[in-house]
């Protein structure tokens, strides 16, 4: 009887140290994917503020005037073009 008890008692043991390291495998494991989606989260922010201040420069009314005047042949109405209606 009291070696069956002490067989039970390390056949415990050993299962729950192997838990244990087990338990800390998936803990690095986790912690190694969590790691390398904040690295690419913060990627991910800098090209992020990267494409805002690209949007902002394109977008600035100069350099639409710029475009509008060069690709496209828009100019600002001159005096001749300009019609006032009377109701």
């Amino acid at each position: 009887m009291r070696t069956f008890l002490l067989l039970v008692l390390v056949t415990g043991v050993l299962g729950s140290a192997v838990g244990v390291v087990y338990a800390r495998h998936l803990h690095r494991q986790a912690y190694i994917a969590l790691s390398g989606l904040e690295h690419d989260r913060d990627e991910l922010n800098i090209d992020f503020g990267r494409l805002q201040l690209e949007q902002a420069t394109w977008s600035e009314a100069n350099r639409i005037e710029q475009v509008a005047g060069n690709r496209i042949g828009m100019r600002y109405p001159t005096d001749d073009d300009i019609v006032v209606l009377q109701p």
